[in-house]
């Protein structure tokens, strides 16, 4: 099980604002962290951090879990110092009804109230349309332009305003954690590969810019900057063991189950097998996911860095994606860090990772 001060730092980790774009705060924590094992820990200008364990040793494995959340971004404020904001990153607008919102203002944060008319006061036709972006606004207490102004600006960034919540059965609640989750399990990953390291030099990075990276986002920047011969990507996948969710096209990935290993188009067979063998020889529970083209996680860019990079997928199961709620097993975190960091230490100067 995860060791109480990795939960606390899990839980810090969680807590601290980075949507996509705006990823310093949550990255410095990830690096601190990072710096209290690792032999070389640093940043790039795309805001990637990386740290990495056997600097000398070959060959090289990348551990990728990206660190932005989704979040919003302040688009206009109107003369009577109301805010208007914009998605940052996939949202659904339901979910941002009646929220509180912690902005990263240029003096500290500022906090505010989602507003949208009563339902008293709409018309019956409009009581059942579902809520856009552009029907809210949000009520940060100034009276008028000057004042809200004086405390946010156009381009300021913001959060759904929560905390971590521990619930029954090893599971948590968290605003953000697709994915900070990722960047917590490639670390925690790291950690347990540096008290017993194999061959392989081992560059856990927390990426950026997952959630708006239809251009690759900081992964395709760190899989060129890392030159990795491996990579195994840590994301969240859905879990499909609550109502509504049909398993015939999602699968069947339960909390507690332990780490999903996708297959499909993008993931290295080779990669795949050093992982899937791994978790079998260790008697680690696992599920399986398809992906026919391909996964909406930074595994699409880090498989095209260079020449190629034999790339794997490991998702966590997560319920509740893109909400201030989402939900995951602690257990599922420790089968995954204990996984992958063994599965590095099973990568040798021998293996070969061509695809036959």
């Amino acid at each position: 099980m995860l060791k109480p001060a990795a939960v606390t730092f899990l839980k810090t980790l969680l807590d601290t604002p980075g949507p996509s774009g705006y990823e310093s705060a949550a990255a410095k924590v990830w690096r601190d962290e990072a710096a209290t094992f690792a032999a070389d820990v640093q940043g790039d200008v795309h805001g990637n951090s990386m740290a990495v364990v056997n600097p000398s040793g070959s060959p090289t494995i990348m551990l990728a879990g990206h660190i932005d959340e989704i979040g919003v971004i302040v688009t206009y404020i109107d003369d009577d110092g109301y805010v208007y904001i914009a998605p940052i990153g996939g949202w659904d607008p339901q979910v941002l009804v009646a929220q509180r919102i912690r902005f990263l203002g240029r003096d500290g944060d500022v906090l505010g109230a989602v507003g949208k008319k009563p339902i008293h006061l709409m018309k019956v036709e409009d009581r059942e349309k579902a809520s856009k972006m552009t029907d809210l606004w949000v009520d940060i207490g100034a009276s008028t332009r000057a004042q809200a102004e004086a405390r946010l600006s156009i381009g300021d960034a913001g959060v759904i305003d929560s905390r971590t919540l521990d619930f029954p059965n090893d599971r948590i609640v968290s605003r953000s954690i697709d994915d900070r989750i990722g960047a917590f399990v490639v670390l925690e990953a790291l950690r347990r590969y540096a008290a017993d390291p194999g061959d392989a030099r081992v560059v856990a990075v927390a990426t950026t810019q997952e959630e708006i990276g239809y251009h690759g986002g900081g992964a395709r920047v760190a899989g060129e900057r890392v030159d990795p011969a491996m990579a195994i990507v840590v994301d969240v996948t859905f879990a499909t063991d609550h109502p509504g969710v049909e398993k015939k096209e999602l699968g069947d990935s339960r909390l507690g189950s332990g780490p999903v290993l996708t297959r499909g188009s993008v993931v290295s067979p080779v990669a795949f097998k050093i992982v899937r063998d791994t978790a079998e020889s260790l008697r680690i529970p696992f599920t399986l996911h398809a992906a026919g083209r391909d996964t909406s996680t930074d595994a699409d860019a880090i498989h095209l860095a260079r020449e190629g990079v034999a790339t794997m997928l490991l998702s966590v199961p997560n319920r509740y994606m893109h909400s201030p709620n989402e939900m995951v097993s602690l257990v599922d975190l420790d089968h995954a860090a204990t996984l992958i960091a063994a599965a590095c230490k099973a990568v040798t100067g021998t293996t070969d990772f061509t695809a036959r």
